[in-house]
């Protein structure tokens, strides 16, 4: 084997059984309470909590450790409104076609159209950009590996660690997401827009479609042999 420099393992805990099966059902508990929200409150989130939450999702593994993503945290207003703007034109072109009629009618239980209004009311839009060139070192510009992967993985730690901080949170994928690398001021040669996440406090009348809360059961998305 390869000599590589290492250090012992002195931060992994282990519990009794009968306490990790406790931890492990809180934690499908909690994650079953995780929902996609699209009325948001425009109530102020400290940046901390958001920085937190942001160093939680550099936590995620990557293909060579190269942690192969950018997250630009947004609460400027006037660039929210930007974002607004340029991703509702795109929304609009999308149900009124470019989708195709199968896409359109997955997403008519959801309720969705194209206004984006959450978009300026939330308090905080976190950009997450793939790049595909760089290293352990932010000034590294070596190949990047399962960047798709990599940037997946810490996109969910972002998601859960945005949720067990006590805040609501959406996806939003716009497509093309070119936009979002001109307003963040990303490098369009070695970054791609990933995804868009909307993070604040529900709205006092959101609510959840139906259709949402219905899950696949464990033996339709897992087998064991």
């Amino acid at each position: 084997m390869q000599e590589h420099a290492s250090v012992p393992l002195e931060d992994f805990i282990e519990y009794p059984a009968s306490e990790m099966l406790k931890r492990a059902r809180d934690f499908y508990a909690t994650c079953r309470r995780r929902h996609s929200v699209r009325a948001f409150s425009d109530r102020p989130v400290n940046r901390e909590l958001i920085e937190t939450c942001l160093r939680a999702a550099g936590t995620a593994p990557s293909g060579a450790n190269h942690q192969p993503w950018h997250f630009v945290a947004i609460g400027s207003a006037e660039v929210k409104k930007q974002i607004r703007a340029q991703a509702e034109a795109l929304e609009q072109s999308f149900y009124q076609g470019r989708a195709g009629e199968e896409w359109l009618q997955a997403l008519k239980p959801l309720g969705t159209d194209a206004n984006k209004s959450y978009l300026e009311v939330a308090p905080w839009l976190i950009a997450v950009f793939s790049q595909k060139k760089g290293g352990i070192h932010a000034s590294d510009k070596q190949q990047n590996y399962y960047v798709h992967e990599s940037v997946g993985l810490a996109t969910g730690f972002l998601i859960q660690a945005l949720h067990q901080s006590g805040l609501a949170t959406l996806t939003h994928t716009p497509k093309p997401m070119s936009f979002l690398t001109e307003i963040c001021g990303r490098d369009a040669d070695n970054e791609r827009p990933y995804m868009l996440i909307v993070a604040g406090y529900p709205a006092e009348n959101a609510t959840i479609p139906e259709h949402a809360l219905v899950k696949k059961e464990l033996n339709e998305i897992a087998s064991f042999l």
